[in-house]
């Protein structure tokens, strides 16, 4: 057994080998973790996108060039997507490029669109039950 997060019967095991846990302790590591975060939160800020969440899922997907993109939380429970496709067609906003993913109880769905978004849309898509946030971005 090869560990580098030995209990302590494990100690003096010796069918046991213990390594050092060396995660992000050196000054290298510790550097290109805090470049890869700023990244991703810059990239979750200005796209939508998001990568290595506890609790959503992973999501990196393309802007279509001068479109308009919301970014949506929401519970993962049926019939969400026609709720929402619904508020923005019954809107006259057309849906250029749309994902949905999902992990446990939560969904996050990314719709682009070719429009500008009116601020009612976005109330709207925020009093449908089970969502959490809207966000657009333009």
């Amino acid at each position: 057994y090869c560990t580098d997060f030995p209990k302590n019967d494990l100690l003096n095991n010796p069918r046991v080998i213990i390594l050092p846990h060396l995660g992000a302790s050196t000054k290298e590591a510790e550097e290109n973790c805090a470049i890869m975060v700023c990244r991703q939160v810059k990239d979750y800020l200005e796209n939508g996108n998001i990568t290595n969440a506890v609790n959503l899922p992973d999501i990196n997907y393309p802007r279509i060039p001068g479109s308009m993109r919301l970014a949506i939380l929401n519970q993962n429970i049926p019939n969400m997507l026609a709720e929402i496709s619904g508020k923005l067609g019954s809107s006259g906003v057309n849906i250029s490029d749309m994902i949905n993913k999902s992990r446990g109880d939560f969904a996050y769905t990314v719709v682009d669109v070719e429009e500008d978004i009116p601020e009612t849309l976005i109330s709207d898509i925020q009093g449908i039950p089970g969502i959490i946030r809207v966000r657009c971005l333009a």
